[in-house]
């Protein structure tokens, strides 16, 4: 266990540093990897890497790919002992860089059915709705979540890209256990939802924790307390991440094993008072990277 801690996803436990494996497809989140995935350097690799670096949340969805991050995690790690996979569905695919809402209850289930033949698995851990269809109600698709649960295909129920009053909504229907929403050091629009899930002891999964990279950025005050803690300013925008609420569960994603293990690192990283008073989510956001 790294020095970040573990956080509990309803009757799991899983360390506070996680991966997420958007990464894994090809350019646009699309077809299979550029590099052949039984390569050394390979996705096959990466994930294995991964596990050994004691990581033990891995965070998917069947429209990356579509199908082919499920398929490589499977390829590399089913059975997945003392390892919870995490996946989604409500987005579609027709194209790089094109996703497409589909909340249809229909959809779902056949979603579903794709994720547990792909993932090998009788039961998903943590199944997540993608993202609210705004041609659908809200409760409808989410009902399509609660009657998998009860089915005992999935284990628990979480949200991706809610509102506040979306995940209010959800919780008066059934038990949620974590809400993946974008969240970083440069981002902090969900401020509201990660309040909430920190109250409630709901986990929340920031994606593109790294700003989409912005995080990395030469100067400014994240960069200056990289310089003194001999890290880069992705680790302190992860460290951060971890010390700024104890709901968190960050899932930094890559191709390249090196990054992973820069990313993994920074679960040691302890931010003192003062460099929290000069991130703090209560101060201006956008000038971080700057």
């Amino acid at each position: 266990m790294s020095k970040a801690g573990t956080i509990r996803l309803g009757d799991l436990r899983v360390d506070r540093l996680g991966f997420g494996a958007m990464q894994l497809p090809g350019p646009g989140v699309w077809g299979p990897p550029a590099t052949p995935p039984d390569s050394p350097g390979g996705a096959i690799a990466l994930l294995r890497r991964v596990v050994e670096l004691g990581v033990n949340f891995i965070d998917t969805a069947d429209a990356y790919g579509p199908d082919v991050s499920e398929e490589l995690i499977a390829r590399a790690l089913a059975p997945y002992d003392g390892i919870v996979v995490a996946t989604k569905a409500g987005l579609t695919r027709s194209g790089p860089g094109v996703w497409s809402p589909d909340g249809r209850p229909e959809h779902i289930r056949s979603a579903l059915e794709g994720s547990l033949r792909r993932l090998r698995v009788d039961h998903i851990d943590l199944y997540q709705f993608h993202r609210p269809d705004p041609a659908v109600a809200f409760e409808e698709s989410l009902g399509a979540f609660v009657e998998a649960k009860q089915a005992g295909k999935i284990r628990h129920i979480g949200l991706s890209n809610v509102t506040f009053e979306q995940l209010e909504r959800a919780l008066a229907m059934t038990e949620i256990v974590s809400v993946q929403n974008r969240y970083s050091a440069l981002d902090r629009k969900s401020q509201l939802v990660l309040d909430a899930c920190t109250k409630r002891g709901i986990a929340f999964i920031p994606w593109f924790p790294l700003a989409a990279g912005e995080a990395t950025v030469a100067g400014g005050p994240l960069a200056q307390i990289a310089e003194a803690h001999g890290a880069t300013t992705g680790q302190i925008a992860l460290a951060w991440l971890l010390a700024v609420s104890p709901a968190m569960l960050p899932i930094p994603g890559t191709s390249q094993i090196a990054h992973l293990e820069e990313n993994v690192a920074a679960a040691d990283i302890e931010l003192s008072a003062a460099d929290l008073d000069t991130l703090s989510p209560a101060g201006p956001s956008e000038h971080l990277a700057r």
